[in-house]
């Protein structure tokens, strides 16, 4: 992976200091469909250690333990029905494998 070191930093900030107002939208743009593409593959990573038909486990937000299996992998999250018949929408970095 692709490391800038600690003066090419400071490098970048002058330059950015040099940017007008278009440029700096243009540059934000830039860096947010960036930060897009990083997070789909990350998400299409993690979401490649499931199958559909896999009982899996999950922390919901309030803390509850959940089992189910898995329905559906969508293109961010996995649609879960737990034991209990209900469905959830769960990212796949937080299931793990029951």
């Amino acid at each position: 992976m692709f490391n800038v070191k600690r003066a090419d930093r400071r490098a970048m900030i002058k330059m950015i200091e040099k940017l007008t107002e278009d440029d700096l939208v243009f540059l934000n743009r830039t860096i947010v469909e960036r930060l897009k593409l990083i997070s789909q593959a990350k998400s299409t990573m993690m979401m490649s250690k499931f199958t559909i038909g896999d009982r899996v486990k999950f922390q919901t937000p309030n803390g509850e333990n959940k089992t189910g299996f898995i329905l559906r992998l969508n293109k961010k999250t996995a649609s879960i029905e737990t034991d209990d018949n209900l469905h959830w929408k769960v990212y796949p970095g937080f299931l793990a494998h029951a």
